[in-house]
């Protein structure tokens, strides 16, 4: 087990706004993770399994991943449900952030397997407030390596 200071963060966010706005806001938190950026499900799934555009190349040990639900291709959903019923990458660590705030919505991401959801304020100061306290929560947070 390892610290997620030691972890490369994958952030599947469509919004180019959202996407800078978390980053700064981890940064300010004093995260030093390398931040990888994918824009669509798919891209996402590419990444972790190595498939696609990333066929080839082997994917980070120690993956954390935030991911939006509302995402072009494939969507959050889709995306976390193929992550935990795959045995190579069950055991990764996904953080909802999202702006979908529904009990269904939340009740639906928690029975397929995500290990935390945080609904993105709409309010930009409330927001920025809600990462940087994730970026502190960061470095007490333990990830199991890849099976």
């Amino acid at each position: 087990m390892l610290s997620a200071e030691a972890a490369t963060i994958l952030l599947v966010e469509d919004d180019p706004g959202h996407a800078r706005l978390i980053e700064k806001n981890l940064r300010r938190a004093h995260v030093d993770n390398e931040i990888v950026l994918v824009s669509d499900g798919q891209r996402a799934l590419d990444y972790v399994l190595a498939e696609g555009d990333h066929a080839g190349t082997e994917p980070p040990e120690l993956l954390l991943i935030l991911l939006d639900l509302n995402l072009p291709v494939l969507n959050g959903y889709q995306v976390l449900e193929r992550l935990k019923t795959d045995e190579r990458t069950r055991r990764i660590p996904v953080i909802v952030v999202t702006t979908a705030d529904d009990e269904n919505d939340v009740s639906k991401c928690y029975e397929f397997g995500c290990n935390a959801y945080i609904t993105k304020p709409v309010d930009y100061a409330a927001f920025s407030e809600a990462i940087h306290q994730l970026g502190l929560f960061l470095p007490i947070f333990t990830i199991p390596p890849r099976e």
